[in-house]
C-alpha cells in the first residue's frame, strides 16, 4: 500500500453547485477533487466554493483544513464560525445550518459516512 498525497495536479476536478433549492444567495460553484473513495464510505480530497451561501446539513462526519479563502459556518442554533487559511475543524455528523463562502475557499477533506 503507498501513501496517498494530496496532489490534483494530474487530475480534473468535478465541477458542481449546491442544490438550486438550498442557494440562499450568489451562484456557487464546486470543484471537487476526490483522491480517495474506498467504497466503503471513506472520502478524502481537494474542494473549492466560489462566493454564495447556500443550506447544509451532513449525514456524514467530515474533517476539513481551510487552504485559502475566508468562510462562514452558522449553525441552526445560531452559531457562527469564520474559517480561514490554517483552519482545521470537524463538521459533526447531523450537523444542520448554512455555509455562506466571503472569498473563494480551498479545503482538504476527509468524509465518513
Amino acid at each position: 500500500m503507498k501513501l496517498m498525497m494530496f496532489d490534483t495536479s494530474a487530475m480534473a476536478p468535478v465541477v458542481d453547485a449546491p442544490d438550486p433549492a438550498k442557494v440562499i444567495a450568489g451562484a456557487p460553484a464546486f470543484r471537487t477533487w476526490n483522491l480517495e473513495d474506498d467504497g466503503q464510505g471513506l472520502y478524502a480530497g481537494v474542494w473549492e466554493a466560489t462566493p454564495g451561501e447556500w443550506h447544509v446539513q451532513y449525514s456524514e462526519w467530515e474533517f476539513c483544513h481551510i487552504l485559502s479563502g475566508v468562510s462562514l459556518l452558522k449553525s441552526d442554533d445560531g452559531t457562527v464560525q469564520r474559517l480561514k487559511a490554517g483552519d482545521s475543524f470537524v463538521i459533526p455528523r447531523g450537523y444542520k445550518g448554512t455555509w455562506t463562502v466571503i472569498e473563494t475557499t480551498l479545503k482538504h477533506y476527509v468524509i465518513k459516512e
